[in-house]
């Protein structure tokens, strides 16, 4: 489902990631640790196309994040520590902007936002103000 294979990014003389190689198969969830500076961020950002790499590739689903990146945007979500949310909508109304801008028929919509806010547990807080949420 995510292949990462030689993924490097510099930014002048500093290396943020260095020859990064990983695959994720479908139903996997993994997690990015390490300390302050380990390029964890870079590589997130990478990998659902909103910074480019120096040199190595990516491809989720089988489209290269490069060379294919609306379809990649597509298919993965990304909610990074400090997201880019509109803060005076609720949950409810974010997850149903998303899901125009993914182009999901609107008749799925409504059931995926059902799944998805019962997997992250949300439920009980979807029609709250999201500047109101804590971010945990």
């Amino acid at each position: 489902m995510i292949e990462v294979s030689h993924l490097t990014k510099r930014f002048r003389d500093r290396v943020a990631v260095d020859d990064l190689s990983f695959k994720v198969e479908k139903g996997e969830v993994i997690g990015f640790l390490g300390p302050n500076g380990a390029g964890k961020s870079t590589a997130m950002r990478i990998l659902t196309g909103f910074l480019p790499a120096t040199s190595g590739t990516v491809k989720v689903a089988g489209f290269d994040v490069f060379e294919q990146p609306l379809e990649v945007k597509r298919r993965i979500g990304y909610l990074p520590e400090n997201p880019p949310l509109y803060l005076d909508m609720t949950p409810r109304a974010y997850l149903t902007f998303c899901a125009g801008l993914k182009r999901l028929p609107r008749r799925m919509a409504k059931s995926e936002l059902e799944r998805v806010s019962h997997l992250a547990r949300i439920e009980d807080v979807l029609d709250r103000v999201t500047d109101n949420l804590s971010k945990g």
